[in-house]
């Protein structure tokens, strides 16, 4: 209605503002629920034109609409400058039997827009994925289904972070510290029964613990002003923080601490031992390497688990292993090109002081690669493999923000046009009652363990109400899965991803107010109702009331809320407008008769109304990566 209203003012813009206008001056909103109309014309731009106070060019352009546009338009009030439109019943039922002659009603002709790859999940390989991803993978997953319902093909990746330092630390202590069984073999996932995913995770947290139980005993020596065997340079810096500790208190020692705490943690001699494996790592070294694709295989299974509990999928995986080979070479070409520069110990750097950053290492003394180098080979080899491709979308945590500022400013000075097109997704962390997670220290929430937790809540809670008669063991298994990742992904995805927020498993599984299972039952309530109404006549000359039209107005809305959160990158206008639409027709629900309304016609409308409802429930939970059960 808004583009045919813009139509009618643009033809007559002649007799209404004695002048052609532009059609940016035409600017809508919904009207607010407390005053009467449909929608809402903002009249301030035309005052000017006509030379008029802002209620009489409302009144004006009001007259105007009513005459040329009397099908459609019933009558027009007047707020501070803000013309508010009403349109007949006749508008709201044609608008209906649209939104019910489309089964895909809100979504965009498949393939229609341009092709973006949307990157997600994005693991080490050096431990099992928990909290953080789950809200990374969902958040990922829904973007790129919203994308495929905006139009735009769609093609959903995600880097595996396979190599590097943090990987060499699991191997070494899985190497170094794995206990031998009666037969004499090291804990594997067959001999342990323990995922690979979580077994690599554990060597991971044990890398650390010893780590630290060496890094203490050097810090012992240092204390007791023994130097012997360490760096000159070193012992200067050490000599000068432990001097500065006498003079200092509270936080400004534990500063100091950490300082030293790190100074010793790169003498250990495990630490260099996994430097040194990273280098035969490159080297390809057959025994580190066949080390590194026994345990990164123990992960892949645990990975693939994962995902299939949380309803992800991938069109296309690539692994730093190979692309950070191409970022060498780019690097190479940088230095060439003079857009990167060695320093004398042999590294190479970028400097973007004169772009507000700092320098950014790109290789390492020792040749080794950082994580920026196989992004820039990553971001290289997906433009290869997918020339057609208009956007890269990264679905990554807050805080890699000035990673990724640094990554598109090098790719562009690097003269690769197209970086103007990646996008940062950047999301909050997810912190727990407890605090935040730390993958090193253990204190992760493993995604396994809590998805397994909403869906034992999901069944706890159902089995209680009781109203699962009729369903095999099989159906409520199933169930109960739909509703607790249904419960857990709503409550990950309803806020706005930029936010950090605090998780709670229990609220997420609530049957009540702003949750997932809220959003299930309600589409469940609706198919009973719809097999208790029988078949859906006539409802051409149907009195429409409030409740029916407002519902009619949310329907009529989809399409709109579709694309903004395409164009946003957010899951959270879906959830949202999802609850909303459900909240309506819970009022409506509670306000009018449906099966047992004796004016057919009038019946008929509510049933149609309500078989809309579950559609676009079931649409936009989809969206969301949520399954729509239809009994609860």
């Amino acid at each position: 209605m808004e583009e045919k209203i813009k139509a009618v003012l643009m033809a007559g813009a002649d007799e209404v503002f004695g002048q052609s206008i532009d059609s940016n001056m035409i600017q809508f909103q919904l009207t607010r629920k407390e005053f009467e109309g449909d929608l809402t014309l903002v009249v301030f731009p035309f005052a000017k034109i006509l030379k008029m106070t802002p209620l009489l060019a409302a009144q004006k352009i009001g007259e105007y609409l009513l005459v040329a546009l009397n099908n459609e338009v019933e009558g027009y009030s007047v707020v501070q400058g803000f013309l508010n439109i009403a349109f007949k019943d006749a508008y709201w039922l044609s608008k209906l039997m649209q939104i019910d002659a489309d089964d895909e009603f809100g979504l965009s002709d498949k393939d229609s827009k341009d092709t973006i790859l949307v990157e997600y999940s994005s693991p080490n390989t050096n431990k099992p994925l928990h909290l953080g991803h789950l809200r990374n993978n969902f958040l990922g997953y829904s973007v790129a289904e919203i994308l495929k319902a905006s139009g735009n093909k769609v093609i959903k990746s995600q880097i595996i972070n396979d190599r590097g330092i943090h990987i060499c630390k699991s191997m070494l202590a899985w190497d170094r510290f794995s206990p031998l069984n009666a037969r004499g073999e090291k804990e594997t996932p067959a001999n342990t029964g323990l995922k690979g995913d979580k077994l690599v995770g554990r060597y991971y947290v044990i890398f650390d613990q010893q780590l630290n139980a060496e890094a203490n005993e050097i810090l012992k020596t240092w204390e007791k002003n023994e130097f012997s065997d360490f760096d000159h340079a070193l012992i200067d810096v050490v000599k000068g923080l432990l001097e500065a500790k006498k003079d200092k208190e509270g936080k400004s020692i534990d500063g100091i601490d950490a300082k030293l705490k790190e100074l010793a943690k790169n003498e250990t001699s495990l630490l260099r031992d996994a430097k040194e494996m990273l280098i035969k790592w490159e080297g390809r070294d057959p025994q580190v390497y066949l080390l590194w694709t026994t345990m990164n295989g123990w992960v892949y299974e645990g990975f693939k688990s994962t995902y299939e509990k949380m309803g992800v999928d991938f069109d296309r995986l690539y692994y730093e292993s190979e692309t950070f080979l191409l970022g060498k070479e780019i690097v190479q070409l940088g230095l060439e090109s003079g857009v990167f520069f060695k320093k004398e110990d042999g590294s190479v750097w970028i400097d973007l002081t004169e772009d507000g950053l700092d320098q950014k290492l790109l290789l390492r003394s020792d040749g080794t690669a950082v994580y920026i180098t196989q992004d820039l080979g990553t971001a290289v080899d997906r433009k290869n493999d997918f020339p057609f491709l208009n956007g890269m979308v990264y679905t990554v945590g807050n805080e890699q923000d000035y990673h990724f500022q640094v990554l598109f400013l090098i790719l562009k000075k690097m003269g690769y046009e197209w970086s103007s097109n990646c996008h940062h997704l950047s999301y909050g962390m997810v912190d727990l009652p407890s605090g935040k997670m730390k993958s090193r220290e253990g204190t992760v929430v493993d995604a396994d363990d809590l998805m397994d937790e909403v869906i034992l809540k999901a069944k706890e809670m159902t089995s209680e109400r009781g109203q699962i008669e009729g369903l095999t063991e099989a159906e409520k298994e199933l169930l109960y899965y739909q509703i607790g990742m249904g419960g857990l992904k709503y409550y990950l995805l309803k806020v706005d991803p930029k936010k950090r927020m605090l998780f709670n498993p229990e609220e997420s599984i609530e049957l009540n107010g702003n949750t997932g299972p809220f959003l299930q039952y309600t589409h469940a309530r609706i198919h009973s109702l719809l097999a208790k109404g029988g078949g859906i006549g006539v409802f051409n000359n149907a009195l429409i009331g409030v409740h029916e039209k407002q519902l009619i107005k949310i329907l009529s809305q989809f399409p709109e809320v579709i694309q903004a959160a395409a164009k946003s990158y957010s899951p959270a206008l879906i959830a949202n407008y999802t609850y909303e639409l459900v909240k309506e027709y819970n009022s409506f629900y509670q306000s009018c008769f449906i099966v047992i309304e004796q004016n057919q016609e009038i019946k008929s409308l509510r049933l149609c109304i309500s078989k809309n409802t579950a559609k676009l429930i079931k649409i936009g939970l989809g969206m969301l990566g949520i399954e729509a059960p239809i009994k609860m």
